[in-house]
C-alpha cells in the first residue's frame, strides 16, 4: 500500500485524521497504520523513532529541563457500516473519527511539523487500547522498555470535546453469587431457588447511593451497576446458583484494596469474587508543564469519567491528563464523527503550548 500520510496530508491537521481513519485498524489489525507512521516517524530528523509490536516510538533529544508524553492509540473497536470515511459540512464521519484518530492527528502533526518544542517530546503511537489490558501497547512497552515511558508530564489525546478532562475513575468488576438447593421445579418447595434470592442483591444495588467526590477541584462521579446476570440449570430445575456481574467505578481518592473492601461491605452475606481491577489516577495539575497546558487552554479541568491510560502513567509517578478533540458521547457509536473546528482548535492550542517563545 503507497502510504497515504503525505507531507501535504501531515501539514493538515485535518487532512490527516481523515487519512488516519482511512486506514483500517481494528484492535490486533494495527500492522498497517503502524508501518505507515514509522515509515513517517523515520524520515524526520530531529526524531530518534523506535518500534515495539506495533507501537512506535518517536522522541526528541534536545537537551530541554523537561519531557512530556503526548499518546494516542492507533486501533479502533469493530467498524459498523461507518468505513471509510465521509464529510457532511463540518462534520468528520467514521470508525474512529472522535475515539481517536482525530488525537493521534494532533501527535502526529506535531511530531513532524514542530522540530524545537519548548520541552522534550515522547510521541507514543500504540496498538490495542480497546481491548484486554494485556495487549495494550503502553503495557508491552512499560514492561518491555520502562524508560520510553519516563517523563514529567504527560497528555493522552483522548475524546474530550476540547475539554480538559484530569485524572481518571478506577474500575473494578466482581462477581457477587446467591445459593441455593437444586429441586425439581414440580416439587420446588423441596430446593431453593438462587434467582429468587438474587432479588436482595439487585435491590441493594438499586437503591445504593453513589459519592460525588472533588479532588483538587475536579468532581468525581462513582457509580455501581449490575452489567451481567447468570443463573438456570435447565427448564424443569430449581437452580442452585445465581451470579451478578457488578461492575464499579470509583474515585481515585479509593486505591483498588479500598474499592474491594467498600464491595465487600456492600455485598455483606455474599460471596464475592473480584475479576478485573485498575486503579485510577490523580488529577495531576501541580506539575508545571501541566500549569503551562492549562494556561493555554484557558479553561478549568474536569474529573474523567472513566478509566484511561492516564492511570499507567500516574501508576509510574508520571502526572497525566486527557485532551482531545472528540466527543466521548460518540466514541464506539455507529454514528461516530468529530467537528472539524474542534480539531483545528485543538491542533491550535497543542501549538501554542509547545512551541518555543
Amino acid at each position: 500500500m503507497e502510504n497515504p500520510l503525505t507531507p501535504e496530508v501531515l501539514a493538515d491537521p485535518v487532512a490527516l485524521t481523515r487519512a488516519l481513519v482511512d486506514i483500517e485498524s481494528v484492535s490486533r489489525n494495527e500492522k498497517a497504520i503502524a508501518d505507515c507512521v514509522e515509515e513517517v516517524l523515520r524520515k524526520v530528523p530531529h526524531l530518534s523513532t523506535h518500534r515495539h509490536g506495533n507501537t512506535v516510538m518517536a522522541r526528541t533529544e534536545l537537551g530541554r529541563g523537561q519531557r512530556v508524553v503526548l499518546a494516542g492509540h492507533l486501533d479502533t473497536v469493530p467498524l459498523n457500516n461507518n468505513f471509510p470515511s465521509t464529510m457532511r459540512g463540518d462534520l468528520m464521519y467514521g470508525c474512529g473519527t472522535s475515539d481517536m484518530k482525530s488525537g493521534v492527528a494532533y501527535a502526529l502533526h506535531l511530531a513532524v511539523t514542530l522540530p524545537d518544542p519548548r520541552y522534550d517530546v515522547t510521541y507514543f503511537f500504540y496498538e490495542a487500547e480497546e481491548i484486554e489490558s494485556k495487549y495494550n501497547g503502553l503495557f508491552l512497552v512499560a514492561e518491555a522498555y520502562p524508560q520510553w515511558l519516563t517523563a514529567d508530564f504527560a497528555l493522552l489525546l483522548e475524546p474530550t470535546y476540547g475539554i480538559v478532562e484530569a485524572g481518571c475513575q478506577g474500575t473494578m468488576r466482581a462477581v457477587v453469587a446467591t445459593t441455593g438447593v437444586r429441586a425439581h421445579s414440580a416439587r420446588s418447595w423441596h430446593g431453593v431457588n438462587a434467582i429468587h434470592g438474587a432479588g436482595e442483591l439487585l435491590r441493594r444495588l438499586e437503591t445504593y447511593q453513589a459519592r460525588r467526590v472533588v479532588i483538587d477541584g475536579c468532581e468525581y462521579r462513582e457509580g455501581m451497576n449490575a452489567v451481567r446476570i447468570a443463573g438456570g440449570v435447565a427448564g424443569n430445575v430449581v437452580p442452585d446458583l445465581c451470579e451478578i456481574e457488578v461492575n464499579y467505578r470509583f474515585a481515585p481518592d479509593r486505591t483498588p484494596a479500598d474499592a474491594e473492601a467498600h464491595l465487600r461491605e456492600v455485598f455483606a452475606g455474599y460471596e464475592l469474587r473480584v475479576t478485573d481491577s485498575a486503579a485510577g489516577a490523580a488529577p495531576g495539575l501541580d506539575a508545571a508543564p501541566a500549569k503551562e497546558f492549562l494556561a493555554a487552554v484557558g479553561a478549568a479541568p474536569i474529573g474523567k469519567l472513566g478509566w484511561t491510560d492516564v492511570a499507567r502513567f500516574a501508576a509510574m509517578g508520571v502526572p497525566a491528563l486527557n485532551f482531545g478533540p472528540g466527543d466521548p458521547n460518540l466514541a464506539h457509536h455507529p454514528d461516530e464523527h468529530v467537528e472539524i473546528s474542534k480539531i483545528r482548535d485543538g491542533a491550535a492550542t497543542l501549538h501554542r503550548w509547545l512551541a518555543p517563545a
